[in-house]
């Protein structure tokens, strides 16, 4: 009995000894990748990685086998492996973003994750390392190559901005970061600058109405910048870059853990340009001198059955001035030489809990607090805007329903100096909404939503929302979407030009909302040929148009921006198209098109809204050479003409812009595992608006005198300039 034992004992041990060990770290983009797929074929065995990008095998049998790993959004890898007794390997996978996959995970179009292919609202997802490829030190920058989405200079002087979608202004567009719409009104136009870069995940990007969902301001379409998870963001990253401008950007973050169950990941951004430069001799400063600090924080909380509970906070600061190059800060708000400074102060502290019930359900809050002291000239502008935003939100699925319901309120305080702020303006906004996603088919889905707010200021609020999608194949899916907008203006928040320069501002009478109506077709298609090479194409067309519009008339009197309800309507209707190539060899290709047809009918006349243009092209082309470790990015692109706010018949600036583009080149050097050397030329073509042009600032011969005017600005005053950066990442 006891030899039996032993020879048995001696049988386990052998086949013990027998068994392996396979672990190792998955990773994308220099960062580890969480819950990624680890599946060997042959033994039908799978694992997910932990929140550190970590997996392991235990107990595999000798043999040989295919070891594969996977994750939405990016290309799969193979690796083959041969165990022997007692082997302990390291399989470590890194992942190339399938920057053209359709198959994103997206939140935007319907506030919640769902497959970008199941969504009947059509969403672009742009990923870091989309935006790497032409560096930038802000996100206003960076979306400068999405295609229908151009940044917006304001101001040829201090260069706030906002951001257009499709042609209409940047007031119709909300920007939100993680679903909180914490930039808006007073933020819109100062604070788009102060996102860091290097806390970004992905930027979804909706075009059209999404007020049923996210509310007054998503009128013409919704920017969403989703931040990095904690637990799934490297160490430490560092992301560090100067141009022959000598502007220096520096992004850092870090994560740490505290504790067991909970982790925090800290990142900061600084921007400093400090060289006055004025190549167009206007004796005026071409680019606005910057210095800003952006501090970000973000907590998770490890919870049971995963629940989530985030909390995030920022803090931002900048100094900013443009004028005349004499200018320094003991001229500030004085007559005697002009210059516009803005100090800018930003508090924002946001968080998303999932209730402990069996039902999906979450609350989101943020709380933004914002302070400007600026001048203009001898102008004082002195604003203060505090919001505080609530969310409920309930995913029931129902046989073939799938049912979101929500509830909000926001809270906005405002004052300001300005003549037209007599007090402090208080709204309060209460809302609810449901939306009903249903199945009719396999292939045909159907969206019904609608939303009511209450406005203490404006009264009852409805905006309806319908969308249907059709599958016909899984390489093709059809939506077609259709919704009302409402818009509360904040003239003085939004629109620079009411404050720079020497126009009289006139508001002609008490202006009402704005309201529109808006349908949209689209069409996604995506083939993969039998040689690797993957082609998709996404065009859409559209129709929006506007009852109340508020629009700034430069036309009837030169020196005066009259502010009224448009007596008519206005309209945007246009096509775009996307398409998007990868291909085995290392070449991979996104060009975007938009064509577009905008007017305004105000008693009867017809006439072309400023600043809009009428077509644009963008692209992105990026080159490999993998033997050379190098990857080479040309991004750039090119605007139709559009109209002017010129002084009357007599100013000599053309009435209309030229065609004009913008193009770089970046090369990418990534032989080391933990750093990335980068560098490249920025405006490969040096141009400027100011060629062909007499002057670009009218009066700036005299800035306090009746003739000065700094809105004619559609385009950066910087030319060519080179940049150099790198990259270091620790896991």
């Amino acid at each position: 009995m006891s030899k039996i034992f032993i020879y048995t004992a001696l049988f386990l041990s052998a086949f013990t000894f027998s068994q392996n060990t396979i672990k190792g770290k998955v990773t994308a983009n220099n960062e580890v990748l969480a819950y990624a797929n680890i599946y060997i074929k042959e033994l039908n065995k799978g694992v997910e990685t932990n929140e550190k990008g970590l997996y392991e095998f235990e107990n595999i049998p000798n043999g040989s086998y295919t070891i594969t790993a996977s994750y939405i959004g990016f290309k799969s890898e193979k690796k083959k492996i041969t165990l022997e007794n007692n082997s302990d390997l390291t399989i470590n996978f890194t992942l190339q973003e399938d920057s053209n996959t359709l198959d994103d995970v997206v939140i935007s179009g319907t506030l919640k994750p769902v497959s970008r292919m199941e969504t009947p609202v059509p969403v672009e997802v742009y990923t870091t390392a989309f935006l790497k490829k032409n560096p930038t030190s802000n996100i206003f920058e960076a979306l400068q190559n999405v295609n229908g989405v151009r940044p917006q200079l304001n101001c040829n002087i201090c260069n706030t901005g906002d951001i257009h979608i499709n042609g209409l202004e940047g007031p119709y567009t909300m920007v939100t970061i993680d679903g909180m719409p914490i930039v808006s009104a007073l933020s819109t136009v100062y604070g788009l600058s102060g996102i860091p870069n290097s806390l970004i995940d992905r930027v979804e990007v909706v075009k059209g109405p999404a007020s049923s969902l996210y509310g007054s301001e998503a009128v013409g379409g919704l920017i969403n910048i989703i931040t990095k998870k904690p637990t799934t963001a490297p160490l430490f990253s560092a992301d560090i870059f100067s141009t022959s401008w000598l502007e220096t950007n520096v992004d850092l973050g870090f994560k740490s853990n505290i504790g067991k169950k909970v982790t925090t990941l800290v990142g900061i951004n600084y921007y400093n340009y400090n060289q006055p430069i004025d190549n167009n001799n206007d004796n005026f400063t071409d680019v606005t001198l910057q210095e800003r600090i952006s501090i970000f924080n973000k907590w998770n909380f490890e919870r049971k059955n995963n629940k989530e509970f985030t909390i995030a906070g920022r803090v931002f600061y900048e100094d900013r001035w443009g004028g005349e190059m004499q200018w320094n800060k003991s001229y500030r708000g004085g007559s005697e030489v002009y210059g516009e400074s803005i100090y800018t102060k930003r508090v924002e502290l946001l968080s998303k809990y999932q209730l402990p019930t069996t039902e999906d359900m979450y609350l989101s809050l943020s709380v933004t607090a914002h302070d400007q002291n600026s001048v203009y000239g001898n102008t004082i502008y002195l604003a203060n805007q505090k919001i505080a935003f609530g969310q409920y939100t309930w995913d029931k699925k129902l046989e073939n329903h799938n049912l979101l319901l929500g509830a909000a309120f926001r809270y906005q305080y405002y004052n300001d100096n300005t003549p037209a702020t007599v007090s402090a303006e208080q709204t309060k906004i209460y809302s609810v909404f449901l939306q009903d996603e249903i199945k009719l088919a396999e292939k045909h889905h159907l969206l019904l939503g609608a939303r009511y707010d209450y406005n203490n200021n404006h009264g009852n609020i409805f905006t309806p929302r319908i969308a249907y999608k059709w599958n016909p194949t899984e390489n093709d899916v059809f939506r077609i979407n259709a919704g009302t907008g409402f818009r509360i203006v904040n003239l003085f928040t939004e629109d620079h030009a009411a404050l720079t320069g020497s126009r009289d501002v006139v508001i002609t009478e008490d202006l009402k909302p704005e309201t529109s109506y808006n349908i949209n077709l689209n069409y996604l298609k995506k083939i993969r040929f039998e040689n690797g090479v993957f082609l998709g194409f996404e065009t859409s067309a559209w129709y929006t148009y506007f009852n109340n519009q508020i629009i700034p008339d430069y036309d009837t009197n030169p020196n005066q921006i009259i502010y009224s309800n448009l007596n008519g309507y206005a309209q945007t209707l246009g096509i775009s198209g996307n398409i998007d190539l990868v291909t085995p060899f290392g070449l991979k290709a996104i060009v975007g098109f938009t064509i577009m047809e905008p007017k305004n009918v105000q008693n009867g006349v017809i006439s072309t809204p400023v600043l809009t243009e009428k077509y644009s092209t963008n692209w992105a082309i990026t080159y490999d050479i993998p033997k050379w470790f190098l990857s080479i990015d040309y991004t750039g692109n090119l605007y139709g003409p559009m109209r002017l706010p010129i002084l009357g018949d007599l100013d000599p600036r053309p009435e209309y812009s030229p065609i004009w583009s913008l193009q770089n080149i970046q090369f990418t050097y990534k032989k080391f595992r933990s750093f990335e050397l980068y560098g490249g030329v920025k405006n490969i073509l040096n141009w400027t608006p100011n060629k062909g042009t007499p002057y670009l600032i009218a009066g700036a011969e005299d800035p306090f005198g009746e003739n000065f005017d700094a809105t004619y600005m559609y385009a950066p005053n910087q030319g060519i300039r080179g940049f150099l950066g790198i990259r270091y990442t620790i896991f």
